[in-house]
């Protein structure tokens, strides 16, 4: 059995999150990409975006050498990292764009390595904490998400892509 670094466990979990929020935004009919349960809150198509805006941004910055959150106001890093989330038009470009930066994302936290991971940055609430520990935090947002576009689904009268594939599983 080969061992698995923090690196790799930490990855496997954000393919997981990754793989499943592909499912519940595929499962969901392109008619529907523009529904939202209220006014105030985000359409089937904002989440995914946003999905991807705060990936490209975790990723891009945390594979950085001088990881800085505070060297530029939130929007503006958005829009340094997150252009390719904003350009795409479609549905299929969007659940092609996940799918992709999970890889490009995967590629330059291994190119960076554990022991960079592992070192301390200022988080965006001016706190001490790992690059790893920002992964985290990240993998539990898009998890957060996951989780609304089940709710979205249910609102449709959908059965979720998890609830199916558990049910395929019985």
């Amino acid at each position: 059995m080969v061992q698995k670094t923090m690196l790799d466990e930490a990855l496997e979990a954000w393919e997981d999150a990754r793989t499943g929020v592909i499912e519940e935004a595929r499962n969901i009919p392109g008619r529907h990409w523009d529904y939202r349960p209220t006014p105030e809150v985000k359409s089937v198509r904002e989440l995914v975006v946003h999905i991807l805006e705060v990936a490209m941004l975790m990723a891009g910055e945390l594979a950085r050498p001088d990881t800085d959150f505070h060297r530029e106001p939130w929007s503006t890093l958005l829009e340094q990292y997150a252009k390719p989330a904003y350009a795409a038009n479609t549905r299929g470009d969007l659940l092609k764009l996940l799918r992709t930066q999970l890889r490009e994302g995967t590629a330059a936290f291994r190119r960076a390595g554990e022991l960079h991971m592992l070192q301390l940055i200022t988080r965006f609430d001016g706190e001490k904490g790992t690059r790893l520990a920002w992964l985290h935090h990240g993998i539990a947002q898009e998890m957060y998400h996951r989780g609304q576009l089940t709710t979205y689904a249910r609102l449709l009268g959908i059965e979720p892509a998890l609830t199916k594939r558990i049910r395929g599983q019985e």
